[in-house]
């Protein structure tokens, strides 16, 4: 096992590849399903256990499919475990579901899934794919919530269906157009961040750079001094 390939397969789905804010991936149900903290939520695990279990799946019968048909054969088992997640719902948490059914249903076709399917879990072995599934799952699961908390808020004064004494409610917050906007906002400043991250990393590794002809000096000349 490589441990830093583990390594980076696990924290790229959180930060490098984060599926909403650095790949822009599955916007339609990051705008759609983040008008509350629960179906932000309800959604990121849902697309998570897609993710991990066909990935998995993929991964195992990489060498079996056969590459003609490789993207009918990855959406049939995609589907599968689509209609497992939906029977699930349907069953233990119908009043969710009830505002979730077409949303679900879509997670088929989801562009996150099919490019991970495509990009990693294709040519890559089974344990990675299932950490890729859980790292890309997690950082959509992640992105989703902390837009719902947003959108939540502004629009009802409200944390996860608690309602916030005294905050006034805005209208039209709950719309789409506003969804776009707190996604584009959330977005910005992610990546605004993780640029102001790696800047940091790079200072830290250029001041250990050797200063002249490409050599460090040796500690002990430089106690000397």
């Amino acid at each position: 096992m490589d441990k830093r390939k583990i390594k980076e397969t696990v924290i790229g789905g959180l930060i490098k590849n984060n599926p909403t804010f650095v790949l822009v991936l599955g916007t339609c149900p990051t705008i759609a399903m983040t008008t509350s903290l629960a179906q932000a939520f309800a959604m990121g695990i849902a697309t998570t256990f897609v993710l991990i279990f066909s990935n998995l799946f993929i991964s195992l019968l990489r060498n079996l499919i056969p590459d003609k048909v490789r993207i009918p054969c990855y959406i049939v088992i995609i589907s599968t475990f689509v209609t497992i997640v939906d029977m699930v719902m349907q069953r233990y948490m119908p009043d969710l579901y009830s505002t979730m059914r077409a949303f679900i249903a879509l997670i088929v076709v989801n562009c996150i899934i099919l490019a991970r399917a495509e990009s990693y879990a294709s040519c890559n072995k089974p344990l990675y794919s299932m950490l890729d599934g859980v790292s890309i799952g997690l950082g959509f699961t992640g992105a989703l919530c902390l837009i719902g908390i947003v959108r939540e808020f502004l629009a009802g004064g409200a944390f996860a269906g608690i309602s916030i004494p005294g905050y006034p409610a805005m209208s039209g917050v709950g719309a789409s157009a506003f969804g776009f906007i707190v996604f584009g906002c959330l977005m910005a400043l992610f990546n605004f961040v993780i640029q102001k991250i790696n800047e940091r990393k790079d200072k830290m590794k250029a001041a250990v750079l050797p200063l002249s002809e490409g050599k460090v000096e040796p500690l002990k000349e430089v106690a000397e001094k």
